[in-house]
């Protein structure tokens, strides 16, 4: 493969992961919990920032967790995206979070995601959030 072939296949990893996470910030402020949920892999896993070491696994997991949730106005405003391409399949990255609510100041955290190519489409492997203030 040419270096140019490369940096392209590389770009264009970037930009579909940084779509999933602009899609997933989205799609929660929609309240879209089918929609969230096909975001993640199978056998994805996450972490609510509000509990970083609380992992949820598994896509139905995941969507029952989203379910669960009582409802509220929200906006996720996503920053800083830096997505590290590990090889055609596989990626990592870390996105800056603004979580503005209703009923609250705004909350400020990351995501550091692992990403999973499935048939051609970009899927959370895993995603973890942690809140800074």
């Amino acid at each position: 493969m040419s270096v140019e072939a490369a940096g392209s296949d590389r770009r264009a990893v970037e930009q579909d992961c940084a779509r999933l996470i602009a899609r997933y910030a989205n799609l929660n402020d929609a309240g879209d919990w089918d929609a969230v949920g096909s975001l993640y892999a199978p056998e994805g896993r996450m972490c609510r920032p509000t509990a970083p070491d609380l992992w949820i696994e598994g896509r139905e997991a995941i969507l029952d967790a989203f379910r669960s949730r009582p409802h509220r106005v929200t906006r996720h405003v996503c920053s800083n995206i830096v997505i590290d391409v590990l090889d055609p399949d596989h990626a990592v990255g870390e996105s800056a979070m603004l979580l503005f609510t209703g009923d609250g100041p705004p909350k400020v955290g990351s995501f550091h995601d692992r990403f999973v190519r499935i048939g051609g489409d970009w899927r959370f492997a895993e995603r973890r959030g942690t809140l800074t203030f």
